[in-house]
């Protein structure tokens, strides 16, 4: 830093104070991420622009460790008051009921199903794509595979980095798989991104498609 407003020359006392700030909120902004899952947080949404949106406070944020900040604010916090407040006196007064015990399901799992995985260019747009199919041949009856994708921040499995995100297939019996794909904004328009469950042939199909980027090095 060439000057340090409002300390004497060859003092760093004010500015060194500010960076000591900074560095403190972003360990703490950094530890918040490593420890809490946004993803049960019933406010937090990530739009098709790959922001974040506070459904509670109407704003936006870039990236998860803002809208953690976000959270933690005078403005998030008196909304949460109020909205606790509105909540208590909306709800109707009931009898109480004792809660029935839902018994967990004990699946046994079957191990991984098979998958193939093909990158694609799409010949108008030139866009990169992935196409996702994995098969479920001893599927439960009644059932279809679901998909999600998660961020590095949520797995605990590999070293965190912010270049990737997961995307999760899970049917039951089998267990759930995940592939490691760039953290890359998706076109969600309704001619990029594809789904579809063949029944008969017992084959979830997932397609998607990469806005402007250039390597796709997918890996299970």
């Amino acid at each position: 830093m060439d000057r340090d407003f409002g300390a004497k020359h060859g003092g760093g006392g004010v500015a060194s104070a500010q960076q000591a700030n900074i560095d403190r909120r972003q360990r703490l902004m950094q530890l918040a991420l490593d420890t809490i899952d946004i993803t049960k947080d019933p406010y937090f949404m990530r739009n098709h622009l790959g922001s974040y949106e506070c459904r509670l406070c109407l704003t936006l944020h870039n990236n998860e460790g803002n809208y953690l900040a976000h959270t933690q604010g005078k403005k998030h916090q008196t909304n949460l008051a109020r909205r606790a407040q509105k909540d208590a006196k909306d709800a109707p007064a009931l009898p109480f009921q004792e809660k029935k015990k839902v018994m967990p399901r004990h699946i046994v799992k079957i191990g991984r199903p098979g998958y193939r995985v093909t990158k694609q260019k799409n010949a108008e747009t030139d866009q990169l794509s992935l196409l996702f199919e994995i098969d479920y041949p001893e599927i439960e009856e009644g059932l279809q595979p679901r998909h999600r994708f998660m961020s590095a921040y949520e797995q605990k499995v590999e070293t965190l980095d912010k270049e990737y995100q997961y995307l999760l297939f899970a049917a039951a019996p089998y267990e759930t798989i995940s592939f490691k794909i760039p953290n890359r904004e998706i076109d969600k328009s309704h001619d990029k991104f594809y789904t579809n469950w063949d029944r008969d042939k017992k084959t979830f199909t997932l397609q998607i498609h990469f806005k402007n980027f250039d390597k796709i090095p997918p890996s299970p």
